[in-house]
């Protein structure tokens, strides 16, 4: 059981968000809580701090009245809770959640303690705030999204419950949770940060780790299938690169392929001296798509790697305002709350698993274009060529949800739009730049499901299984227990989603 005491790990996440462990806090976590709570309360009493006795915004020019300051809190969360479109799915709102409950556990905030009480009861309980997809413009942080997660932690809003969506207070009775009372400026710290953004990006960069897995796995097995020269993996070659994604992806592969008995070394065949002809029948090196594969993805492991940094440091980063600083007995106004630094690093991811699913769409054409690879049958039909259609109706949609992502990979860090009475004059756009990722993200794994029935059949054809290396044998029955072997044309959808959902579902 993960304890949160103010330093999360992406490992965190998917111990919390995909293994439903439970989370519980430190005991520290509720002192420093608490001792932060306390120095704000004092603190505020005879001064003019944002949020605590000021109105919000361009509003904050406006003092509050003593008597009507908690009221101020439930007015800001009620009006902004505003979000429209689609509900975030359950993974994400957890991942968000957790990633609140630990920038509030730093003590910066000066939140009551029973903020991340009931925070952590909800994680641990499964009850998923109704959280929409559009509100957010990430500069005065996820302030709509955060705003119906605040909405349900003072027993406000709906919530999904048991597979249903449920009003708040109907569940907090059935599971006997209380709602949290405003004490000072629960409202506004609930609301002021980048959270949201933020957890659905650690998501994100878990599921394209597991894509990326499944594309080293795919491209590996694709260099068997045509006998292909391995010496554009060896340690020699991506050795004279440096850089360190390149690197490892051949060395990926490498160990993928060590048993493979379809392989070839370059020296059996064309370093012998035994070529005379003219033209060579064989090619003497592979199309890109199969032989620059660690060129390829080298840059997404790299990009992966640096994006999974910046996310973490956010995760653990006060990102509210103002920032309460107990140490040295003061507060500070600023604009930790802008989601800059998320919104880039989404635009960048976005753009790497574009470019991967584009690597696994050239692959599949590949392999379906016999005129190309020159030992399988078209769209590797299985059945009778003329009557049957094999993997021809898929590639449609492959081509057209890659053709997707390509558009979907525009960068959403630039293009602010001022707002707010221009109070909020640049933003960073960081929660759509988050989720338009999540879709690029699951536009892949559609792709490469589609590859990898390909690649299975294609073996199927060859009668290679027991020529593959392990690793490949092993993929090829992972994905045999789902996709039967068909020659005859059947409805290739509920494969396809089969096929998605394991691989979403997989982790090494």
């Amino acid at each position: 059981m993960p304890t949160l005491q103010g330093k999360l790990e992406t490992a965190d996440f998917d111990k919390i968000i995909f293994k439903n462990d439970s989370v519980q806090l430190h005991k520290d976590i509720i002192e420093r809580v608490q001792n932060s709570f306390d120095f704000l309360k004092e603190f505020s009493e005879n001064k003019i701090i944002y949020g605590v006795n000021t109105g919000f915004g361009p509003m904050a020019q406006y003092k509050i009245k003593d008597d009507e300051r908690i009221q101020l809190q439930y007015n800001l969360i009620r009006s902004h809770a505003s979000g429209t479109g689609n509900p975030i799915t359950a993974q994400y709102v957890r991942a968000a959640m957790l990633a609140r409950m630990n920038t509030l556990s730093l003590g910066n905030s000066g939140v009551h303690p029973s903020v991340i009480k009931l925070m952590g009861e909800l994680l641990n309980k499964n009850i998923i705030p109704l959280i929409y997809e559009h509100g957010g413009v990430g500069a005065s942080g996820d302030l709509v999204q955060l705003a119906h997660l605040a909405l349900v932690l003072i027993g406000e809003g709906e919530v999904f419950y048991k597979g249903e969506r449920r009003n708040t207070e109907e569940v907090f009775k059935i599971e006997n949770l209380q709602p949290i009372k405003v004490e000072l400026r629960e409202g506004l710290a609930l609301m002021n940060g980048t959270s949201v953004m933020t957890g659905i990006g650690v998501v994100n960069v878990l599921y394209t780790k597991r894509i990326m897995d499944w594309m080293i796995k795919a491209s590996s097995a694709i260099n068997e299938i045509v006998k292909a020269y391995d010496d554009h993996l060896s340690f020699e070659l991506n050795q004279t690169k440096k850089h360190e994604g390149q690197r490892k992806i051949a060395e990926m592969m490498r160990t993928h392929l060590k048993d493979s008995n379809l392989t070839r070394k370059r020296e059996h065949h064309l370093y012998n001296g035994s070529k005379n002809e003219e033209v060579f029948v064989e090619k003497v090196q592979e199309y890109y798509s199969l032989r620059c594969v660690p060129q390829i993805l080298g840059p997404v492991l790299d990009t992966l790697n640096s994006v999974e940094k910046i996310l973490i440091e956010e995760v653990n980063s006060a990102n509210d305002n103002p920032i309460v600083d107990v140490e040295k007995r003061n507060v500070y106004h600023g604009g930790n709350f802008h989601g800059d630094y998320v919104s880039l690093e989404m635009d960048k991811l976005k753009i790497v698993v574009a470019k991967m699913t584009m690597l696994a769409e050239r692959q599949l054409n590949y392999l379906l274009n016999s005129k190309l690879n020159d030992i399988l049958p078209p769209f590797v039909n299985l059945g009778k060529l003329g009557l049957n259609f094999g993997m021809q109706g898929v590639q449609f949609t492959a081509t057209s949800t890659t053709a997707e992502s390509q558009m979907l990979s525009n960068p959403m860090y630039v293009h602010s739009i001022p707002n707010n009475n221009d109070n909020q004059d640049i933003v960073s756009m960081g929660t759509n730049a988050a989720l338009i990722t999540k879709k690029v993200i699951e536009n892949a794994f559609e792709v490469v499901a589609i590859e990898l029935i390909t690649i299975v059949q294609a073996i199927e054809y060859l009668k290679v299984q027991d020529n593959v290396s392990s690793e490949t044998k092993k993929m090829y029955d992972e994905i045999r227990a789902i996709v039967p072997v068909f020659k005859e044309d059947v409805a290739m959808y509920p494969y396809v989603n089969k096929v998605k959902e394991f691989l979403m579902d997989s982790s090494k």
